[in-house]
């Protein structure tokens, strides 16, 4: 009897432990009230009063925000000149990439731009390329951070293909397509008499300066080869002074981009004529690209752009619109057991339709709001929240507009759930 007691006891430790086995086998995840989604949350009751008093609200901030958008957009003043055209010889306009390549012949441009309205100080002044695609994979990764930060790693141009090193091996500072491509017109304007002079100091953006590119860090055999894409450096200025470079360095990620030249601080009156010489020597004819000159003030908002105004105006009318359609759809079918929208939400029941189409309309909204200040990730939290939602309805739990067996519902989002299933 003993004996059958001790195998019984030692049949169970086995049981035991090709269980404890199993467990620690399985891919089931630990479970939690935070991964199987069990936390307290709150789910507001989207009654008729409060969507109508949320889209009137929004709509109320929103439309003056667009106004003054609008307002400061107008304000800002600006001078803008193709030149890559007008500044070909006559006789080489059937073979601009000749004249572009041939050193001999002189890239000197004189251009007279009128003044339209008074500009107040400081005036930016940008170039601007057009069909550069600086976005492109291989130019973006074309270029090695640490060999720009520290002078000890001159020799990592790891990256940099095809222009890492000389002919003769040696490294390329700073290396790279970027750095090898910098942009090389030149501008100097004058008044009259009067010369403009453009300062080019604080240009480019603080962080880059201090730490990413080194002040201990000096070009070496940059433009060396016998191929030149662009501007050259000065081998005795380090390459955190070299602002030019900086500024060409912070890629832009569409084919059309402005980057900044310098500032001007004079005041410039309405019908002045401003001269302009410049090098034409940056080649964009090989690719089909285009080159301008722009003068521009600022605002409080920045630069000329009217689209945020645009933006802000168009989903706060939407807003106040849809407001006045839900208060009058409200006063009309104040019950919605009379009628419903004739949108069937997968054959609910009339009194929950109203609140799915409701529901829809309050994510077409909040989605849009959220993209025009570029919060996408919220706006893909705003998709799961509204999905998601679950009223209260007498004797139902289960969400109804239908989409909480696909999105909304827990049980379907986590597996095994329940400790009792497990």
């Amino acid at each position: 009897m003993n004996s059958h007691a001790a195998g019984t006891s030692n049949g169970g430790s086995g049981d035991a432990a090709a269980g404890g086995a199993a467990r620690r086998n399985t891919r089931m995840p630990k479970y939690s009230k935070f991964t199987q989604q069990e936390l307290p949350a709150c789910k507001p009751i989207l009654t008729p009063k409060w969507v109508v008093s949320v889209f009137f609200i929004v709509g109320v901030i929103f439309v003056p925000i667009g106004v003054v958008s609008l307002l400061a957009a107008r304000d800002v003043v600006e001078i803008i000149d193709r030149y890559d055209e007008a500044c070909v010889p006559s006789n080489m306009t059937e073979n601009k990439l000749a004249y572009i390549q041939n050193e001999t012949i002189s890239k000197e441009c004189i251009r007279n731009l009128t003044v339209t309205k008074d500009m107040k100080q400081p005036i930016f002044v940008y170039y601007e390329l057009d069909n550069f695609y600086q976005n492109h994979r291989r130019y973006v990764k074309s270029r090695n951070d640490a060999q720009l930060r520290d002078a000890s790693k001159a020799n990592q141009t790891s990256a940099c293909e095809p222009e890492k090193t000389t002919a003769n091996g040696q490294p390329i500072v700073p290396c790279g397509l970027i750095a090898w491509s910098l942009f090389n017109d030149t501008y100097n304007f004058t008044r009259g008499n009067e010369n403009l002079t453009v300062d080019k100091k604080d240009i480019s953006w603080k962080s880059d300066r201090e730490h990413k590119f080194g002040k201990d860090v000096y070009p070496s055999n940059f433009q060396n080869g016998a191929l030149k894409g662009g501007a050259t450096l000065n081998p005795k200025i380090p390459l955190s002074e070299q602002e030019d470079l900086i500024v060409w360095m912070r890629t832009a990620a569409l084919p059309t981009f402005r980057k900044l030249y310098g500032r001007i601080y004079f005041d410039l009156k309405e019908n002045d004529t401003i001269t302009v010489r410049l090098n034409n020597n940056y080649n964009t004819y090989s690719f089909g690209g285009k080159k301008r000159l722009v003068l521009s003030t600022a605002t409080w908002l920045g630069g000329k752009n009217d689209f945020l105004g645009f933006a802000y105006l168009i989903v706060g009318g939407l807003c106040i619109f849809l407001a006045f359609a839900f208060t009058l759809l409200y006063f009309v079918k104040p019950s919605t057991s009379i009628g419903a929208p004739s949108i069937n939400f997968g054959g609910l029941e009339p009194d929950n339709q109203l609140f799915c189409f409701t529901t829809l309309l309050t994510l077409v909204l909040h989605t849009a709001i959220l993209l025009i200040v570029d919060f996408s990730v919220l706006a893909k939290a705003s998709v799961y929240h509204y999905f998601s939602l679950t009223p209260y309805t007498s004797g139902n739990a289960n969400p109804i507009c239908g989409f909480g067996r696909k999105l909304g519902d827990h049980n379907y989002l986590s597996w095994n759930r329940h400790p009792a299933g497990r």
